[in-house]
């Protein structure tokens, strides 16, 4: 048994003060007064020093295990060695569940990524599929960002899910002219960033992109049915606008990532979509790709949830800067990164809050001298994963 005492417990409903967190075995098993830790005298006890007693982080959109799988286009590493080298990087991040977003192209035209190869995505979604029946440090899930002119790949990704291995499904569509590129001239000089390629040779593959063959909608639904059926969350990707928000929840979606204006992302929550934005959009400072702001779509209160997109560092990040250079509240801030995601993929029963009954995943979150945030224990199914301990020179 474990007792997490001396620390602000970031709840379902506030951050509680004054309180201590019980973990028996892999769960919850109570939170109680401050006073009442001594009377538990076979208990091991974890001082959070004032610090905060938060959920661990749920990250339901990150292709960050591409990098780690194949850290330059000619080199492609052991998957298991991957995804276990990955998962200490997480882990020290706060993430304790990861859907890693894997990318069914028909062909990435911006950069040559192995991992994006059919064979090699399926080879990944294997061995994530077959680390539910091993050790790891945290909890990996799958989730199938899929691009709808890759026509070819679909019975594959039916196939994936018929046999449980997909745990959440998106539908992108990244061709030039709408969603993220809807303005040509970043589609443009998005592609130069990435390839020596001439004007020319940029107009044509625009008109191939534009004239490509995609899915049709019917298509899409009768997929997005199967999804359904076997509880797996439906999202949309890049929404532009309102009309097509329209279009995706007849389809069963309930999650819109990246909405491209504010105007799209307050429909989106209007309408009850759970709404993503990435994290280091908030770093940043705003969008890579001149879209919407996270911070802008914070403070209208059009997002619910929080991801890494590609770098973990940010959730942990992006919490604090939210709350003290935004204005935001906190205790929502936190619930970005936990209780919200976990309801959108559907896990909230048992993961994403600190609540009796629930899978024991807490981080204790003690701040520097300059404020910056150091996590210095995680927990994971009530085990203690990690403790860090930060020297003085």
């Amino acid at each position: 048994m474990y007792i997490i005492h001396n620390g602000k417990i970031i709840t379902e409903e506030t951050i509680l003060e004054g309180y201590a967190v019980v973990v028996e075995g892999e769960i919850i098993q109570s939170i109680i007064p401050q006073e009442t830790v001594s009377t538990y005298t076979n208990a091991q006890l974890i001082d959070a020093r004032g610090g905060y007693i938060s959920p661990g982080f749920i990250d339901i959109h990150s292709d960050y295990i591409e990098t780690i799988a194949s850290p330059r286009p000619t080199s492609m590493m052991d998957f298991n060695i991957s995804l276990r080298e990955a998962e200490k990087i997480l882990i020290s991040h706060g993430i304790t569940t990861m859907f890693h977003s894997l990318s069914f192209y028909r062909e990435d035209v911006f950069t040559h990524k192995p991992m994006r190869n059919p064979n090699n995505i399926q080879r990944m979604v294997d061995a994530i599929d077959a680390t539910h029946k091993e050790l790891h440090l945290i909890r990996h899930r799958m989730h199938a960002r899929f691009e709808i002119d890759n026509v070819d790949e679909i019975d594959t990704l039916v196939k994936n899910m018929e046999d449980g291995k997909v745990h959440l499904l998106s539908f992108m569509d990244h061709t030039p002219g709408q969603g993220q590129y809807r303005n040509l001239e970043v589609y443009r000089e998005t592609l130069k960033g990435y390839r020596d390629i001439s004007d020319d040779d940029v107009n044509v593959l625009i008109a191939e992109r534009q004239s490509t063959e995609f899915l049709t909608s019917e298509k899409i639904k009768e997929v997005a049915d199967i999804a359904i059926s076997k509880g797996i969350a439906i999202a949309s990707h890049d929404d532009d606008k309102i009309q097509k928000l329209e279009l995706v929840k007849s389809f069963g979606t309930t999650i819109s990532e990246f909405p491209i204006t504010l105007e799209v992302a307050k429909k989106a929550k209007e309408i009850g979509l759970h709404t993503i934005v990435g994290a280091p959009n908030v770093l940043l400072g705003g969008s890579h790709s001149g879209n919407l702001s996270a911070a802008e779509a914070v403070a209208n209160d059009c997002v619910d949830i929080l991801c890494s997109d590609y770098y973990p560092a940010a959730l942990l990040h992006a919490i604090f800067d939210l709350h003290e250079k935004h204005g935001n509240d906190l205790h929502k801030m936190f619930m970005m990164v936990s209780l919200n995601p976990a309801k959108a993929v559907k896990m909230d029963d048992e993961l994403g809050s600190i609540k009796p009954g629930k899978k024991a995943d807490i981080l204790v979150i003690e701040r520097m001298e300059d404020g910056y945030p150091m996590l210095t224990t995680t927990m994971v199914n009530g085990a203690l994963i990690t403790t860090t301990h930060y020297r003085i020179k």
